[in-house]
């Protein structure tokens, strides 16, 4: 009796599986290519930690390439802005005074601070050799002699000091002068347009006409830095991204017209092969035989016609292979 319920037991676990082995050989039936579909999915992120301060589009909408989807607060960025201007303002200025020298005034100046350590250096001229007189006539000791000595050396410094100014002012600046006045200016216009693009990440637009799928974060909150803020599913109609068996792959090339079955559509749609991989999806670590060639799959993209824009993500497709 016992004998008998396991062979029962055993013909229905074979019965069981028999089915679904030939369920599994029916859903990947020879000429279909299995798949779903698709849309393109454009994350956009915050470039910096600050509060949402307006979302002008509802999400669910169909947006264009430059439509504003979230603002962040750009606050403290028109600040930097600002700053960045000001420097550059500086090292404008810089370059320009630089460039043009000095002014008659300062010149006129310098001259008369030469003219001074002249008078200078000659009075004390005259009161070295009036002391060296007198030191000979034994009038004078040697620290008067050696004071007035100190006192023309002085002078005649301070005279070749004002005339190496005023000769400085003369000529103009330096060649090395002007690159560093120059390198400054640059870096400043750099630092200018880096902050300029900082600030205007703040206020983040489609890059691609799409639909607005997703606003993850509220109107107020602060969102993280690198975080999606908004997702948006480009392009008009969804494409169907499916896997070709390995025989089919050498019959389809980019551009070719497929006709694509879609669950709950009761007519197929014709799609057009955009994109197929060049490698399989699936390779055995084992010698490739002729049953294990078949297993092989390419993942492949095969773009609907505008008039399929209404499909959702997601939906299973099938593709008629030629």
């Amino acid at each position: 009796m016992l004998a008998k319920f396991f062979n029962t037991f055993s013909y229905l676990l074979l019965l069981l599986f028999t089915l679904i082995t030939l369920s599994a050989y029916d859903s990947n039936k020879p000429g279909l290519a299995l798949g779903t579909l698709e849309r393109e999915r454009i994350a956009h992120t915050a470039t910096v930690s600050e509060v949402i301060t307006a979302l002008p589009v509802n999400a669910g909408s169909q947006v264009t390439k430059g439509t504003v989807l979230v603002k962040l607060d750009d606050t403290i960025q028109k600040a930097l802005v600002a700053k960045a201007q000001a420097q550059m303002q500086q090292a404008k200025a810089n370059l320009e005074k630089v460039h043009n020298g000095a002014r008659e005034e300062e010149v006129a100046a310098a001259s008369a601070q030469v003219a001074g350590a002249k008078a200078a250096l000659v009075k004390s001229v005259a009161n070295y050799q009036r002391a060296q007189i007198l030191i000979e006539k034994e009038l004078a000791s040697q620290a008067t002699l050696d004071n007035a000595l100190a006192s023309r050396d002085e002078n005649t410094a301070k005279l070749h000091a004002t005339q190496e100014k005023l000769l400085q002012l003369i000529n103009g600046a330096r060649i090395e002068d002007l690159q560093i006045a120059e390198a400054v200016l640059a870096m400043t216009i750099a630092v200018v347009a880096s902050e300029n693009k900082k600030l205007k990440d703040l206020t983040i637009t489609a890059k691609r006409d799409g639909l607005l799928d997703n606003l993850p974060w509220n109107l107020g909150e602060r969102v993280t830095q690198g975080s999606p803020v908004a997702i948006v599913l480009a392009g008009k109609a969804p494409f169907a991204r499916v896997y070709v068996p390995e025989p089919y792959r050498v019959k389809i090339k980019i551009a070719d017209k497929l006709t694509v079955h879609i669950d709950g559509l009761s007519e197929p749609i014709i799609g057009t092969v955009r994109w197929i991989s060049s490698e399989p999806a699936f390779t055995p670590y084992f010698a490739l035989n002729q049953e294990e060639r078949a297993n092989l799959m390419y993942l492949a993209e095969i773009q609907l016609p505008d008039s399929a824009a209404d499909l959702p993500m997601g939906i299973p497709a099938q593709v008629q292979m030629p």
